[in-house]
């Protein structure tokens, strides 16, 4: 899918041909535009406040967080090309998958991003269950 208006990047999800397409993500995007790279995102508020303990609570907080630094550098989820998240537990990422999904929905959108999901002993923050990273390319 290639498209190009004054809203979103020339974006390209790459797929090899005779392959199937991958279920929620891209394998690859090919994209031109200025770049936006938000660092690690996770699930407290602006002021460093966690509300909630459950996976899919904090894996909505901390895409949101995406998207208001995205806004700070003019960007919008439509113009995410490339995604990693961090987990602590494959099992709670796993088994919360239904909310994630919906939450990711909401939040971004379904666009074409090409993504990793890695699990990790820890993360810094004692209470986080998830870090989203991102990078994104503006028209």
């Amino acid at each position: 899918m290639t498209t190009t208006t004054s809203n979103t990047p020339t974006k390209q999800a790459l797929l090899p041909e005779g392959w199937p397409r991958p279920k929620g993500y891209a394998n690859g995007v090919a994209a031109s535009g200025r770049m936006v790279f938000v660092a690690g995102m996770i699930g407290w508020d602006g002021q460093g406040v966690f509300h909630t303990d459950d996976f899919a609570g904090q894996v909505r907080q901390a895409l949101q967080n995406v998207v208001d630094v995205l806004a700070a550098g003019g960007a919008k989820p439509e113009h995410i090309v490339r995604m990693t998240w961090y987990v602590t537990s494959k099992k709670e990422y796993l088994a919360a998958g239904r909310e994630v999904g919906q939450a990711y929905k909401e939040v971004i959108g379904s666009f074409d991003i090409a993504m990793t999901a890695v699990e990790v002993a820890d993360l810094i923050e004692d209470r986080a269950k998830v870090e989203i990273e991102c990078t994104a390319v503006v028209p």
